[in-house]
């Protein structure tokens, strides 16, 4: 699951790979932005870390969840 969060006054966005599911990573977001959470938690696919602080979204995209081809496409 390809995921970019755009952050305010930031000319780059944070741009990462995923395996949680677009509604896992749906819920984080929309329970943080609701409530009074300071932080969002999302792991990548190797395991790192990302703790962005809510105030400065500008917009979370998450990709679709396809799996990646092998080998030559024609």
């Amino acid at each position: 699951m390809d995921i970019r969060i755009g952050i305010i006054n930031s000319p780059r966005e944070l741009s990462f790979e995923s395996d949680q599911s677009a509604a896992d990573i749906e819920k984080i977001v929309a329970t943080a932005l609701e409530g009074d959470a300071k932080l969002i938690r999302l792991v990548d696919d190797k395991g790192r870390v990302f703790l962005v602080p809510v105030e400065t979204f500008a917009y979370i995209e998450v990709g679709s969840e396809s799996s990646r081809r092998i080998g030559f496409v024609a």
